[in-house]
């Protein structure tokens, strides 16, 4: 099994779309993605890059096949202290389980140290999402504290409560 990470691409559009599903939505996008919403988004991402914003989205790359998304963000700060860079990332349903995940977010921690972006790696994870607590946990990262978080509310407006789990850079 070989896991890589690559930048997106516009052409990834169409194949996020698909690797996506109501585990996707209801954690990470909040809403079904359409090919021509993902190519803006990823058009948007390399405008915000040329003009130095931090946030880098790569492709999850398995055996060749292109299976989720990953990203890494020093803006995020609810919930996090200077310095930190924050993850994200979700993978098809036909590859849940196996590590791929883990062996992502292994890559763009190997990725943030090379560029020097911030001096711990951050996964905050919805208390309601274990999938995505044990794909931390496997990656080698420590629960550091749960918090309210101020940029998210569930459906009876009160805040979300995340896990925070971190992994030193240096």
């Amino acid at each position: 099994m070989q896991v890589s990470i690559e930048p997106l691409r516009l052409e990834d559009a169409r194949a996020i779309v698909e690797a996506e599903d109501e585990q996707t939505v209801r954690w990470l996008s909040e809403a079904k993605s359409t090919v021509e919403g993902t190519t803006e988004f990823i058009a948007q991402l390399a405008r915000d890059a040329e003009r130095g914003k931090p946030k880098r989205v790569f492709g999850i790359w398995l055996d060749g096949t292109f299976v989720g998304t990953i990203d890494f963000d020093p803006d995020v700060t609810d919930g996090l202290e200077p310095g930190d860079v924050n993850i994200a990332y979700g993978v098809a349903p036909s590859v849940r389980g196996r590590g791929v995940a883990a062996r992502a977010v292994e890559l763009i921690c190997a990725t943030i140290q090379e560029r020097a972006v911030g001096k711990r790696a951050v996964i905050r994870t919805d208390a309601r999402n274990a999938a995505s607590s044990r794909v931390a946990e496997k990656a080698g990262f420590v629960h550091l504290r749960d918090v309210h978080i101020t940029t998210e509310t569930l459906e009876d407006g009160s805040p979300v409560v995340m896990h925070v789990y971190g992994r030193d850079l240096t």
